[in-house]
């Protein structure tokens, strides 16, 4: 039998077995990943494919659903996958991250096994490894509530998944190349929304169809590498219902600014003329932006959209009073049947402030980023593995960083290394992002949601805290930060594991704009963390170590 076949096979009858023995239902597929020529901006160029599509296959699921996913590597490099937003609870053996998994070799495969526990809501996937994600390997994820779980809306007639981004016409290899030898990425070439970018022009053939009179679901996430996403739907306002698994207040909008690595789903009626409309998409924060349209056609209508696509609001204070618009609903269920808002986050005592001050400056001539002093650098084996077999002091120090930096005042001294903090298990922490730049950043922090309770310009000092949204704000995994100005966010440390802190930038991440917490419980226990899996792949220091003492209960 076929090698792919058998494997195939073999994980039917692994998730067979398991739904007899009474566990959550199971999603199970597979997935060959290759190069392909498409041309996204007109231009034919090499990008990455998943079982030939761009972007990728759809997971879609239920909350709690186990998701078994089959992915076999056929490019001509190592390839990883990260689960953007899925919690993984107890579990970052499966994060995909290069702190976490060793990457999948060139002709390989590798089997990600992970729950969607207590989680609704837009998501999506995305290569972790050297510049794949320029070239696509991104796709949706959909977590549907279980449907004993009342939904604050009514269902949809349908349900869109909307994936929009900045795209460069170059390889990745020669973005990387770029990188390496200490030069920029520069600006993008366009915007993409689904693959594809329209020009406003009414010749490009409609995306999406509805029925007047009809409610729809649009799920807009911004899956680029740069650039900030203003979009809009022409003639027709959104209605904000849920943000990155959290349902929130519902609010109307006309322009909604997506930030890098960030989820929106908005419930829009098709309440116009019966003709086309563009869903338009335009890059922020840029001198001159890039625009996209997609196409929404009414059944049976007549006439073109129209070529009016509005212009940009001005400056990013418009963009920082939108965020101050969003709340949690905290009047509405989720992935869990006691309401969301029962967890009073502003009434738990702070154990720890950590104030993480990004910068760049040059290391022997070359660029680099930095947090609180520190480039981070992947070492050849994973940390989360150098952990788990017991060398980690042969791969990395911890907290090289100190929670209270101050940077200096004149040219900041970068030291490149694996920037590793140590994290108490189930402290309440606040963690302070502060931008001293000129351009808008974006954060993403695996394992967790956090509560985003603040934005605002300037530094951040202790006595801010008293303007902190205390009650409802939007519980999440991404928050931007302003030009010279900071985010607060707080969060428990309750998921154990090792878990990374990422810039959604991807020249800024690959550059050193990140760095892992790792938080381990007191007793090796299952309670707390699961066990390496079986199928976990090796590399570096520990490929040919005894597998180490398993966790017990």
């Amino acid at each position: 039998m076929d090698k792919k076949l058998l494997s195939f096979v073999l994980l039917l009858l692994f998730a067979c077995l398991v739904k007899v023995q009474g566990e959550d239902p199971y999603v199970s597929t597979e997935w060959n990943v290759t190069y392909g020529t498409i041309s996204p901006l007109g231009v034919p160029q090499q990008v990455i494919l998943i079982n030939g599509q761009f972007p990728g296959p759809k997971i879609n699921c239920t909350s709690n659903n186990n998701i078994v996913v089959n992915v076999f590597n056929q490019l001509d490099e190592p390839f990883l996958l990260t689960w953007k937003g899925i919690q993984q609870r107890k579990n970052s053996w499966q994060d995909g991250t290069p702190g976490t998994n060793c990457p999948i070799p060139p002709g390989k495969n590798f089997t990600y096994h992970f729950q969607v526990k207590d989680q609704i809501g837009s998501y999506f996937y995305h290569p972790t490894t050297a510049l794949h994600r320029s070239v696509g390997g991104y796709g949706p994820i959909t977590i549907h509530s279980r449907p004993l779980i009342p939904v604050p809306f009514d269902a949809p007639e349908d349900d869109f998944s909307v994936l929009i981004s900045d795209w460069y016409t170059k390889s990745h290899k020669t973005l990387r190349g770029f990188l390496d030898s200490g030069r920029s990425l520069g600006r993008p070439e366009g915007i993409i929304i689904n693959g594809k970018s329209g020009k406003g022009d009414g010749k490009d053939e409609p995306m999406f169809s509805v029925v007047k009179g009809k409610t729809y679901r649009f799920r807009f996430c911004n899956v680029g590498m740069k650039d900030s996403i203003n979009i809009r739907i022409q003639g027709h306002t959104m209605k904000l219902v849920e943000m990155e698994g959290s349902h929130t207040v519902q609010n109307l909008y006309e322009l909604l600014d997506i930030h890098l690595g960030q989820c929106f789903s908005v419930l829009v009626t098709a309440d116009q003329d019966p003709k086309d409309y563009f869903i338009v998409a335009r890059s922020r924060f840029t001198k001159e932006p890039h625009v996209a349209t997609a196409t929404i056609r009414y059944a049976n209508g007549n006439g073109p959209a129209s070529p009016e696509l509005g212009e940009n609001p001005e400056g990013w204070e418009w963009s920082l009073n939108q965020f101050n618009s969003f709340r949690w609903n905290l009047t509405a269920s989720a992935a869990r049947p006691n309401p969301q808002g029962s967890y009073h986050y502003g009434q738990i005592n702070i154990t720890r402030t950590i104030r993480l001050v990004s910068t760049v400056g040059e290391v022997d001539g070359k660029k680099r980023y930095a947090i609180n002093g520190v480039s981070h650098t992947t070492p050849e084996t994973p940390m989360k593995l150098a952990q788990y077999y017991g060398v980690e002091d042969k791969v990395f120090k911890y907290d090289l960083i100190n929670d209270m930096y101050i940077p200096p005042t004149g040219n900041e001294k970068i030291t490149i290394a694996p920037n590793v903090v140590n994290a108490t298990y189930r402290n309440f922490v606040e963690i302070i992002l502060e931008n001293h730049e000129k351009s808008v950043q974006s954060w993403h922090l695996d394992g967790y949601n956090f509560f985003a309770v603040a934005i605002a310009p300037g530094r951040w000092k202790p006595e801010m805290r008293q303007n902190y949204n205390l009650l409802d704000a939007v519980s999440r995994s991404t928050i931007q930060v302003y030009p010279n100005s900071w985010a607060a966010i707080m969060t428990t440390f309750d998921n154990a594991g090792l878990w990374n802190l990422r810039s959604n930038s991807l020249e800024r991440q690959y550059l050193g704009h990140q760095l892992y917490f790792s938080v381990r419980s007191p007793n090796r226990s299952l309670k707390d963390e699961y066990n390496m899996p079986d199928n976990d792949l090796l590399c570096g220091l520990i490929k040919d170590l005894p597998l180490p003492k398993p966790y017990s209960i």
